[in-house]
């Protein structure tokens, strides 16, 4: 799942009202998941001087020294009014106004230092989550279901289907003898994006009659940074991946997002909002970051 994206802003720079308008009709459900990315630092330009020597575009990389380790980074110069920090999957990548000289950037990386390292950390250990929860797609594969597992059994006989043994935690799978790795992963998902929309369309008229809201619609969302989202005008999404993890924590992703019917924000009322409807919230909020998507099978 990428991306932890801090940003250094111009102290001249204000939000316009029209990004506060995007912002909040769309809160997504990423940050307050995996702790707070954001890092403003205010700077103003402090001469007309070009950095880079002249260099206004394109894409370099570049090293600094930072914690006695040699850390590599891209730069990339854009349009933009502040300096935007980004973890991606290559690793750190910078982007800066023009105006901004090298020793400005390097000024801003040695400030912010522990949050690149922790948050570099933070990715390769993901990364080697990632890997070891990479399941195999044959039968007798074990499949992470509402918190628990499912064992695919295959079977080749009939016309394709799926049928779900929920007494013997068993999903068999009818295919073709000459299947493909890929008709099985799309026979798989396709159930569980069923089964997703079939629990979120149970669980979420529950809190919204507990909150006394009312929403207007309800679709699957297939986000990689997401796990939901709500809009102003009660529309949600929220992402079918949630079938792995467990019932408890499906309820607090729905209770999160109902309440933004209420508090468009993750202000101190908005969390007040959630704990009213759903009091064990911080614990499965716990539970759904130590899981993370890392430890979810590959489609």
């Amino acid at each position: 799942m990428p991306a932890a994206k801090p940003s250094i802003s111009p102290k001249s720079s204000q939000p316009s009202l029209m990004q506060g308008l995007q912002r909040a009709l769309q809160l997504d459900f990423f940050n307050d998941l995996f702790g707070n990315n954001e890092v403003v630092v205010e700077k103003r330009p402090s001469s007309p001087s070009q950095p880079d020597h002249g260099g206004n575009t394109g894409t370099r990389k570049r090293q600094i020294l930072i914690q006695d380790q040699v850390l590599e980074y891209e730069l990339r110069r854009s349009k933009r009014r502040s300096i935007g920090f980004l973890i991606a999957d290559e690793g750190l990548r910078i982007t800066a106004p023009r105006w901004v000289t090298l020793a400005d950037i390097e000024q801003a990386i040695a400030e912010k230092q522990n949050w690149i390292i922790s948050k570099l950390q933070e990715k390769n250990a993901l990364a080697k989550r990632r890997m070891q929860a990479c399941m195999r797609w044959e039968d007798g594969a074990r499949l992470p279901y509402l918190g628990k597992h499912l064992t695919l059994r295959i079977a080749h006989q009939g016309r394709s289907a799926v049928t779900h043994d929920a007494e013997q935690e068993i999903l068999h799978i009818s295919l073709p003898p000459d299947f493909h790795e890929q008709q099985l992963k799309d026979r798989v998902q396709s159930w569980l994006q069923q089964e997703a929309k079939h629990i979120f369309n149970q669980r979420l008229p529950i809190f919204a009659q507990r909150l006394g809201v009312t929403y207007h619609s309800m679709s699957l969302s297939s986000a990689g940074t997401r796990w939901g989202s709500c809009t102003s005008q009660g529309k949600i999404r929220l992402n079918w991946r949630l079938i792995h993890f467990s019932p408890a924590i499906i309820d607090y992703v729905v209770a999160h997002e109902l309440s933004h019917l209420r508090e468009m924000n993750h202000s101190a009322d908005f969390w007040a909002t959630v704990e009213s409807i759903y009091p064990e919230y911080e614990h499965a909020k716990q539970q759904l970051r130590q899981h993370a998507s890392a430890d979810l099978p590959v489609f």
